[in-house]
């Protein structure tokens, strides 16, 4: 589909590919990984023609038609949502305007009988084919499935682009790039901005797509749902395997396993060579066997081992100030914007050294909460902390609220005081930033640079209450695991919004959902969760699809068998047909009962496979319906 031949790209003396070379294949699940700076995002650019490489090519055939969703991107303004989200059907449009150009110019002709107006009419015909093949009946449909999909209500659908935040106005640009149903879907960090549900979402549509997926992302649950194949960056070369990103670390570090056990067998060679070299060169007699070692050792192919960057923060949060047992009381606490009603009657009690998750889709309240908790907006109820409580917060926009004009020593030097002030430099030695870097100015520093930035400021005090929002964000994978372990061995208080689901896992034990203004007490972790949200998502659409069936299947079917009219070769398929619909209804009964049991649910080992299973089975008796369905009718 797509082929990257011997491609080399170069940056002045910097080189970033030294001939690369590899193919992207239909139905193809890419992951790209490799430290940050490795070029992830230029092969992605390149991918998409929008970057020509220095030497080589990207070849792809004409009619393949790329999706791109950058990072970052211009949004475009005037429209409603639904609206702009309709321009990913821009042929369907052009075919629909045409077709009502056609009627009223049929309308208005009285040259029935000329070729000019039978002409009009095959033209007029063609189109309603080529509506018919391109889903124009399903548009609305598919519109509304994906914005709700990505967390857009239906009244949200009509409102205009420019009253919603860039990470909302990000999800209006990838409902449209997946509406348009490319060959190839190139995604740059899909996953930023979007909550749980619509990862979820997101990765369910991935698993139906018909195109090829390339993609960058930090999110290690997103990237193993998703991805079957992942591409290494690395010392300007790539090293392909078959395998999610999990898999891939596992087998990448048994293959530099292997490169260190053969070169130390290599050197032991070259060791005991030279060793022969130089016990045989002086003796005329050996001179010549002495010269066909040293040929040797010219010809033998140094075995490399692939660099690895290890570069990585390194810390843990100060020992936590001495509290009370009682961290926090919240009691009917209700936040409103104007007239907007953002949550009420919240109420819930935080113990000493609790890890707390805020869990819930996108504008439902979670930051609002957690800024009423570090006492930065008004609200109404009460929030009373505990005795001798000092809270450390991370706001989810921290990194952008750093003094650009100061340097990365000034900003963490100002705020110190006391002892730490003497070990300024070693901490920002463990988030990475050492020698001149120190004196680098805040407003050149990237997205995970200023990350760590705000990261480092919660060390400067032995605060004994976290409030973590969205601590991830821009953080590498590397970096999200120490932070992941820093928190876990933290003594404190933490509560946490994230929507990264391996994050979480093993931190928080009890949860927060924020949902349709009301907040809901979960006692289970992430996984937990994920479950019960799945489970209620597919009795959703169970409810949908059962209305959109007959009434009676079964009754169908009998009326179809007792039908005379066709032939037996279609007699024998619907027979064999009916029987394995009625195998699938027996195993997908049993487990329907299991989801009418939350509990059996979280207790599953892999709750994830046993929801594939159940969507796979389902799946698979649809189809069968259909095929039933076409047999029986066409032989009526």
């Amino acid at each position: 589909m797509v082929s990257v031949n011997q491609l080399s790209v170069y940056f002045g003396a910097t080189v970033l590919f030294d001939d690369v070379s590899f193919l992207v294949n239909p139905r193809d699940r890419i992951g790209l990984a490799g430290k940050n700076g490795a070029g992830k995002s230029t092969l992605l650019k390149l991918l998409a023609g929008l970057q020509e490489p220095s030497k080589g090519s990207v070849s792809r055939p004409k009619s393949c038609r790329i999706g791109y969703l950058p990072q970052d991107m211009t949004h475009q303004h005037g429209r409603t949502v639904w609206d702009e989200t309709a321009t990913a059907f821009t042929e369907l449009q052009a075919l629909e305007l045409r077709i009502e150009a056609i009627h009223k110019a049929l309308e208005t002709r009285t040259d029935y009988e000329s070729q000019a107006y039978a002409d009009l009419l095959d033209e007029q015909t063609a189109l309603y084919m080529r509506l018919e093949v391109l889903g124009a009946t399903a548009m609305d449909e598919a519109i509304e499935k994906t914005l709700m999909g990505l967390g857009f209500s239906r009244s949200d659908m009509q409102r205009a682009t420019s009253d919603f935040s860039g990470g909302w106005r990000m999800r209006i640009e990838l409902a449209k790039l997946l509406l348009g149903q490319p060959d190839v879907l190139l995604l740059d960090e899909p996953t930023n901005h979007l909550d749980i549900e619509a990862i979820m979402w997101l990765e369910e549509f991935m698993t139906s797509f018909a195109g090829a997926v390339v993609l960058i992302s930090h999110d290690r649950r997103f990237l193993d749902q998703v991805t079957q194949r992942t591409i290494e960056i690395n010392a300007q070369r790539i090293f392909d395997y078959k395998a999610s990103y999990s898999k891939y670390l596992v087998l990448r570090e048994e293959r530099r396993q292997q490169q260190e056990n053969a070169a130390k067998n290599q050197q032991k060679i070259i060791q005991h060579t030279e060793q022969l070299i130089d016990k045989y060169r002086a003796k005329a007699n050996k001179a010549s066997f002495a010269q066909s070692l040293i040929k040797k050792l010219d010809r033998m192919e140094r075995i490399e081992v692939d660099d690895v960057d290890n570069a990585a923060i390194a810390f843990r949060f100060p020992k936590p100030a001495h509290s009370g047992k009682i961290i926090l009381t919240v009691e009917d606490a209700s936040k409103y914007y104007g007239a907007k009603h953002i949550f009420s009657g919240a109420r819930f009690i935080v113990t000493k050294g609790e890890k707390i998750g805020f869990v819930g889709r996108n504008g439902e309240g979670k930051s609002t909460m957690m800024k009423m908790i570090a006492g930065k907006t008004d609200f109404t109820g009460l929030i009373s902390p505990g005795h001798q409580v000092s809270i450390g917060y991370f706001e989810q926009d921290q990194e952008e609220k750093l003094d650009t004009r100061k340097t990365v020593f000034e900003t963490i030097d100002d705020l110190a005081a006391g002892e730490i002030r003497k070990q300024v430099r070693g901490l920002l030695g463990s988030f990475l930033f050492r020698g001149d870097e120190i004196d680098k100015k805040v407003s050149v520093l990237s997205g995970g640079e200023r990350a760590r930035l705000a990261l480092c400021k919660l060390l400067l005090e032995p605060y004994n209450v976290l409030l973590l929002d969205e601590p991830t964000n821009h953080l590498d994978l590397r970096s999200k695991d120490i932070l992941k372990r820093a928190i876990q061995e933290y003594e404190g208080t933490v509560i946490m919004v994230s929507h990264d689901r391996d994050f979480m896992q093993g931190i928080c034990s009890r949860l927060f959902e924020f949902r349709d203004t009301r907040v809901k007490e979960h006692l289970c972790d992430i996984e937990g969760f994920v479950a019960l949200r799945t489970q209620e998502r597919m009795q959703e659409q169970n409810v949908l699809k059962q209305k959109s069936k007959p009434a009676d299947r079964t009754k169908a079917i009998a009326s179809v068998t007792s039908t005379g009219g066709v032939t037996t070769e279609t007699a024998n398929k619907i027979k064999k047909i009916e029987q394995q619909l009625e195998t699938l209804e027996a195993e997908i009964k049993i487990k329907e009962q299991l989801l009418q049991n939350p509990e059996a649910i979280s207790s599953l080992e892999n709750a994830d496979d046993f929801f594939k299973s159940y969507e796979v089975l389902k799946n698979k008796h649809e189809r069968l319906w259909s095929e039933w369905e076409s047999l029986s009718l066409s032989n009526r």
